[in-house]
């Protein structure tokens, strides 16, 4: 098992029973999954580029990502439906538990003058999203094989019922929250 799952069964879900009153281990929040997600909206006219950001999203979640396509079609972005724009991927259980260990661990620390990262980016139902400007950061990609630099966005799928309580889990868990 997992040391943060470990940490969280033991450690956190009774700090949050007590101080969000909760009656059962069942209602104390918990996440669900994470979600990471690269817009590929070079993959038009650079097919190969698509290749390249599956292989490097393989490599950071240890998950073979899928391919999303436009579902309509907007010619301001001279994109039509069915045509390739991004990639995702799903991460739940051990892999989840492993993801997001390394993120507060050994990712986020590598960013370049880190100060911590936004405690406002919640969307009001107790998930978290967060954008990094580059896979550099993941110490699994190697420099000189990457063909460009790409961002991607990564959403932390929690059970809390607001952002309060979604914030007090993941400062437990050690997301190193910016202080404002």
């Amino acid at each position: 098992m997992n040391r943060m799952k470990e940490r969280y069964q033991k450690d956190i879900v009774p700090v949050l029973m007590k101080e969000f009153s909760l009656d059962n281990v069942m209602q104390a929040p918990r996440v669900t999954k994470v979600i990471v997600n690269v817009g590929m909206g070079e993959a038009r006219e650079n097919p190969k580029a698509m290749d390249a950001a599956v292989s490097d999203i393989s490599q950071i979640t240890g998950q073979k990502p899928i391919v999303t396509k436009a579902k309509k079609a907007i010619a301001n972005f001279k994109l039509r439906e069915g045509m390739l724009n991004g990639i995702k991927v799903t991460l739940r259980g051990e892999k989840m538990w492993s993801f997001l260990d390394r993120l507060m661990n050994i990712v986020l620390p590598r960013v370049r003058d880190f100060r911590g990262i936004s405690p406002n980016s919640f969307d009001g139902r107790g998930n978290y999203s967060l954008g990094l400007r580059e896979q550099l950061i993941f110490p699994e990609i190697e420099y000189d094989k990457i063909d460009k630099i790409r961002g991607l966005e990564l959403t932390v799928v929690t059970t809390a019922p607001n952002d309060e309580q979604a914030r007090r889990l993941l400062q437990l868990l050690g997301m190193p929250f910016r202080k404002d």
